[in-house]
């Protein structure tokens, strides 16, 4: 992420209260996560101490201090989806794009999470691609599923 783009989100909160999770959501929004030269730039420019950083970042799972791909891939593993084959769902993207839940793919376009309730136990199994809920998904779906972010 170039110096250039990160200046301009810093300033488009600067004078604002509480603006520092904002910066850096909007920062991991557009890089997909946030490397350390960049802490150290935030921290410079809002005159905040890199160690309350590294607590928000740390502390706030939205936060990624390692690479991510374009596409975050999220399977819930939640009660009724399990029952309903979330395992067998994580397995074949594992065969697809050859990651496991919590890597990235080699590529950065894939990074899956699981999560123990996406909230739509009705669609179940579900998984949900950059914000967007596929339920009821089984596994010679995936690959179709996975198509539309490639």
């Amino acid at each position: 992420m170039d110096n250039d783009k990160i200046d301009q989100i810093i300033k488009n909160h600067q004078g604002k209260d509480n603006s520092l999770i904002q910066v850096l959501l909007e920062i991991q929004d557009e890089n997909h996560w946030i490397p350390h030269e960049v802490l150290d730039r935030v921290s410079k420019k809002l005159d905040v101490p890199l160690s309350r950083i590294m607590q928000i970042v740390t502390f706030h799972k939205t936060f990624s201090l390692i690479p991510k791909g374009r596409n975050e891939l999220h399977v819930c593993t939640g009660s009724a989806c399990f029952v309903r084959g979330s395992t067998r769902l994580i397995d074949k993207i594992q065969n697809l794009i050859g990651i496991k839940p919590g890597e990235t793919d080699s590529e950065l376009k894939f990074s899956m999470e699981t999560s123990n309730c996406l909230g739509s136990c009705n669609l179940g199994p579900e998984i949900i691609v950059d914000g967007k809920h596929h339920g009821r998904v089984k596994p010679d779906k995936v690959k179709d599923v996975l198509k539309k972010y490639e």
